[in-house]
Order: structure tokens, then sequence, then C-alpha cells
């Protein structure tokens, strides 16, 4: 016989205690939460609406320099508007210049390329007007001698570059042992005892008809500006959803305990 359903009468087994009811939020700990809950929300909100505007500053960027580097060259800005010249009023703008070549030695500044790895060459020019100019001639690869600046009269045309002080691939600058990695015009003029120097350099363009073979070469610029700020964007308007989908939470839930 069995007892109850239970093979050789044992009792069955006691039930589980109850638990206790949850009791609503105190006024003051529910007042935190929301306050904490509304902050969050804010934030992410204010840093999505910040990467829209980044975008469109990115985009006006982006159509600018595309324009710039399109257009016919101009003249390269003299001394009179040098203070003027900015990354954001002038670089990647097309221009072009005329004068000689200095009697100076090239100053090489590690590059790295679709070519390789290896030096850009650049090289002082003396403008018509009256002042010097850094020419960022092109590369050569590691190991091979930079030809020689051309003699006589020369036309250049190449793309406006803003200097960049200090040094670049994670070390400085090392001028007292020739050791360049980045194309600070200061810093160059400076070691080469230039007068009237331009504060920006120019990347030439190639030449025409010129190949991997014709050192050194030009026309490397590379433009790129990454543009992320609409993944961003989306990433803290979801985060602020889901803030908000808290919060709603939490309403409901308190109802209910109430």
């Amino acid at each position: 016989m069995t007892n109850g359903g239970v093979p050789g009468g044992a009792p069955p087994p006691p039930a589980p205690p109850a638990e206790p009811a949850r009791r609503p939020r105190s006024a003051l700990r529910l007042g935190i939460l929301f306050a904490v809950g509304l902050a969050v929300f804010a934030g992410f909100v204010a840093l999505g609406v910040w990467q829209v505007h980044r975008r469109a500053w990115k985009l006006d960027l982006i159509a600018r320099v595309e324009h710039r580097i399109h257009a016919a060259p101009r003249a390269a800005p003299g001394p009179a508007r040098w203070p003027q010249v900015s990354e954001k009023s002038a670089e990647y703008a097309h221009v072009r210049i005329a004068g000689r070549y200095l009697d100076v030695p090239n100053t090489l500044v590690q590059a790295s390329t679709d070519l390789g790895v290896g030096h850009w060459v650049l090289s002082p020019l003396e403008s018509d007007r009256g002042f010097v100019v850094l020419v960022n001639r092109g590369f050569v690869p590691a190991g091979t001698a930079a030809p020689p600046s051309p003699g006589g009269k020369v036309r250049v045309t190449g793309l406006l570059r803003i200097s960049q002080p200090g040094g670049g691939f994670l070390r400085d600058n090392d001028p007292a042992a020739g050791r360049w990695y980045s194309r600070d015009v200061r810093a160059i003029a400076t070691a080469r005892g230039l007068d009237r120097v331009a504060p920006y350099f120019i990347d030439a363009d190639a030449r025409p008809g010129g190949g991997g073979d014709r050192l050194p070469v030009g026309g490397l610029t590379v433009v790129s500006f990454p543009n992320n700020h609409l993944g961003y964007a989306l990433t803290w308007f979801a985060l602020a959803a889901m803030t908000a989908g808290a919060l709603v939470f939490l309403v409901v839930d308190e109802r209910r305990l109430r």
C-alpha cells in the first residue's frame, strides 16, 4: 500500500517557502534612480548629437579638400598671406611656384608609402618672389641615394601641406644627427640655415610620364579622412534608447508594486 501516492508511505516533500512580496521602493531611492537614469540618457543623447555635428563637419571638410585638390593650381601664398595659412584654410590646396633650387643638402624624412619604406626628399626652392619654400620632390626607397635637385629655373605644382612639428613614427626629430621623422618646416629651415621660409611645404605632383623608376617619385600624397561618425552616433542613440527603456521598465515595475 502507498500513503498519499508516495512509495513506502513517506510523506510528501514540504512545499518551498513563499518568497516575500517585494515592497515598493522608497521615494528617495526612486528619485536617485530616476536622476541617474535621466543623466545617463541625456549624456548618451548629447554624445549622439555631437557625432552628428562631427559628421557634418567631416563631410564639409572632405568636400572642401576635394575641391582644392582638383582645382587649377594657384600661386603659392607669399609672406603677406602666411599668417592666414592654416590647416582649415589652405591644407591640400593645389599651388604652383617658380624659382631655383638652392645649393643646400636635401633633407631626407622617413616615409612609408605604397611603394615601400624609404624617405621623402625635401629640397629648398627660392621662388621668383624672394622667399623660400621646402618642396617635397617625392619618395626614394630605403638605401637609395636621392638625386640632386634640378639646376636652373623650375616650375613646381603640388599640394600645399602644413608643417608637421615634433616628429613621427613615435620618434622625435633629431636634427643634429640628421634623422627626420616628420616634415617640420621650421626645424629643417633652422638646421639648413634658411631665411624667409614659408610656414608650409609643397608635395610635388607626379612628373608627366614619370613612373616608379624615376626618382624621386612625386604625387604620392595620401588624402584620407576616416568618417565613422554616423556609426558612432547610432551607437550613442541606441544606448540612449536602452536607458529610456530601463526607465520605462522602472516606472511599470513600481506601479505594479504599488
